[in-house]
């Protein structure tokens, strides 16, 4: 690697890096404020959350990723370009296509890098994701209580009117409940929970209650009422939930939680929840993911070496459109591909062809060419749309937009 190599990278990895972390920190704020309304006042919820964030960085890096690389090229391409560096390249024999060598194999890099996360790591990531939120969901019920507030779980409707946590106890309890056309309603002066060591579900001990039972559903109509029996207890158990209910299923059912091998052995064979159409969109969507970052850096150079400094941030405005049109008809076609609206090769194959052939003879032009730059028209509506618009603003906002310039 040369100096020059090197002196690229450099430019090109800062703002690449800073727009990964940014990125990250954009695309994860609204889920954290979703994690934090789950795991709020759960036992060690500080840890659920930081530990449920870093389940979803692989699922969030697939999408900043591309958005890093393109931003990174744009901003250190358009800023080599602007302080003259390109132009001492070229006047010195050093062509475009060699400065842009280096991140061409950096590209190649990263690519191998998301075939990691798009194989391996988003699959089992999202897997511990969904088995942890499932785990917080069906948590004992003494940490989802709260005072004077009728909950339900496992067909049972309660409500406590008062609630130590501290002590882990909990007072004057109201249950009902209905099994197998029975009806029964307990109260309790006080009550607790204890872990078992065969039961994954909480075993729920009331002190000092009373309790009627009602065998069969009361018909004010009828002409005899059900059997009913009432009786008074100093303490009675019973167990909370289901036990299927605290166990998570297996990995594997959401396709999207295979890795790439294991969707490569399942390709024509249907799953229980997912069809053959389902694997073959998701198999796809994944290579396509993984070799749009090889077209980056031909897509993100021709619009950062642009001649017109002026134009910069036009420039960088229709590069991002375009970007961001792409990974909408990506998602689209991979939607319509699931659901056999589309077949495979339109709905997420096209798109990424189109998006190479365009990024391949921009790319062509820019380097090897002297012709204008096919968006220059665009560029120019563009900059007279701006003037206007800033000529519709106070004669102090012009005067203040010209002395910020």
């Amino acid at each position: 690697m040369t100096i020059l190599d090197r002196y690229v990278l450099q430019q090109v990895g800062k703002p690449l890096m800073v727009s990964l972390v940014i990125g990250l920190l954009m695309l994860m704020a609204e889920r954290f404020v979703r994690i934090l309304d789950l795991t709020l006042g759960k036992k060690g919820s500080l840890g659920l959350v930081f530990e449920m964030l870093s389940y979803l960085v692989p699922h969030y890096l697939g999408l900043a990723i591309p958005a890093s690389i393109f931003l990174g090229l744009l901003f250190g391409y358009n800023q080599m370009s602007r302080n003259a560096e390109i132009d001492a390249c070229l006047a010195s024999g050093i062509s475009l296509h060699r400065i842009t060598r280096p991140v061409i194999a950096l590209s190649l890099l990263i690519a191998l890098f998301t075939i990691f996360i798009f194989g391996w790591l988003q699959p089992y990531t999202r897997y511990a994701y969904r088995a942890i939120k499932y785990a917080v969901q069906n948590v004992d019920v003494y940490y989802l209580a709260e005072e004077g507030v009728f909950m339900q779980t496992s067909g049972r409707t309660f409500i406590l009117d008062k609630l130590d946590r501290r002590n882990q106890r909990f007072y004057r309890i109201f249950v009902f409940e209905t099994k197998k056309g029975k009806m029964r309603t307990i109260t309790a002066r006080s009550g607790f929970l204890v872990r078992q060591q065969r039961d994954p579900r909480p075993l729920l001990v009331l002190l000092n209650g009373h309790q009627l039972e009602i065998k069969g559903i009361v018909d004010p109509t009828a002409d005899t009422l059900p059997k009913a029996s009432s009786k008074l207890f100093s303490r009675a158990e019973t167990p909370i939930g289901r036990k299927d209910a605290l166990t998570f299923r297996p990995r594997g059912l959401d396709e999207r939680e295979l890795t790439l091998p294991e969707l490569i052995a399942t390709l024509d064979t249907p799953r229980k929840y997912a069809s053959v159409r389902e694997l073959r969109a998701e198999f796809h969507k994944r290579v396509v993911s993984i070799l749009t970052i090889l077209v980056l850096p031909f897509l993100a150079i021709p619009f950062a070496v642009g001649q017109r400094r002026q134009q910069r941030a036009y420039r960088f405005a229709v590069a991002l459109a375009i970007l961001i049109a792409y990974e909408e008809a990506l998602h689209q076609g991979a939607v319509a591909a699931r659901q056999g609206v589309l077949p495979i090769w339109v709905g997420i194959w096209l798109p990424w062809i189109l998006l190479t052939i365009f990024a391949a003879v921009r790319y062509y032009r820019t380097c090897f060419t002297l012709r204008s730059d096919m968006f220059e028209v665009v560029y120019q509506f563009m900059s007279r749309l701006g003037e206007r618009l800033r000529g519709l603003l106070p004669a102090r906002w012009r005067r203040k937009q010209g002395e910020t310039a």
